[in-house]
């Protein structure tokens, strides 16, 4: 079993070694290593095409992080306090969300979406004032975030929950017998002892958010993240430079993950 184990993570990590060790290369094959450098690193950063999809994927990612963080930490509070059926069976929605892979998640979003926008684009311009353009409903920033929200949003929900059913249960009974209200009682005894928790699911959302493509690749239109530039790329063969954004993203995401898994354990102690 530990050669077993042993092979299988060569079979993972080794084609990821390969592409950082690529991404110091200085010549301009991709397949060729001619010597040590980091010009690559420079052209990627210098690269203005790279720059806009890198915000785009920055923006995005931010604003997915604190509205799953948000919205999870009170679907998580909120079932807390169900019981039955109901719980089970929003229970097994939130782990569904999980295990779905990204591309139904994709195209069902996809679906809905233009659904959505090819009944509402003809309502809003009925309701226009004559002489002014209509607002079109399309894809963009907002139906990237909503799809990566419903997304990670289970991810907080998980993690926040794990621990709060941890939590001790009589500071909050103490808090109540001392006549605090309700709202003092989250912010001064509830949100300090989940606080970790909620930051771990804030990391895990961001990062899963960065790095998407699959969700992205429908549901982005006209726009281009980072994942999408880098598979644009690659379609037109692949170069030291995209070895290079490659380990930079890789890099983020593993301090990101490292972060939140720490927070995790420290809390854990």
């Amino acid at each position: 079993m530990r050669v077993y184990a042993i092979f299988v993570y060569l079979f993972l990590y080794v084609p990821i070694g390969i592409i950082v060790l690529f991404s110091f290369n200085a010549g301009r094959h991709a397949s060729e290593l001619r010597g040590l450098s980091i010009q690559w690193y420079g052209k990627a950063l210098s690269n203005p095409f790279v720059g806009d999809a890198f915000f785009t994927s920055l923006e995005v990612a931010f604003v997915v992080a604190v509205l799953s963080s948000l919205m999870g930490t009170a679907a998580a509070l909120a079932l807390q306090r169900l019981k039955g059926p109901i719980r089970t069976f929003l229970d097994g929605l939130i782990y569904v969300s999980v295990m779905i892979p990204g591309i139904v998640i994709g195209i069902a979003t996809l679906v809905a979406l233009v659904t959505v926008f090819d009944y509402l684009n003809p309502l809003l311009a009925s309701l226009w004032p004559e002489g002014f353009e209509p607002p079109q409903l399309h894809m963009g920033y907002a139906s990237v975030i909503a799809a990566h929200t419903l997304f990670t949003m289970s991810l907080v929900i998980i993690m926040v929950r794990a621990r709060i059913a941890g939590m001790d249960r009589s500071l909050i009974e103490a808090s109540m017998d001392l006549y605090a209200t309700p709202w003092r009682t989250f912010y001064q005894v509830t949100l300090p002892q989940i606080y970790p928790a909620i930051l771990a699911g804030f990391l895990l959302s961001f990062t899963f958010s960065f790095d998407d493509f699959i969700i992205s690749f429908f549901v982005a239109g006209a726009n281009t993240t980072l994942p999408i530039y880098i598979f644009s790329s690659i379609r037109r063969g692949i170069t030291p430079e995209v070895n290079a954004i490659g380990t930079m993203v890789l890099a983020g995401s593993l301090a990101l993950l490292l972060t939140a898994q720490y927070l995790m354990r420290r809390r854990a102690k």
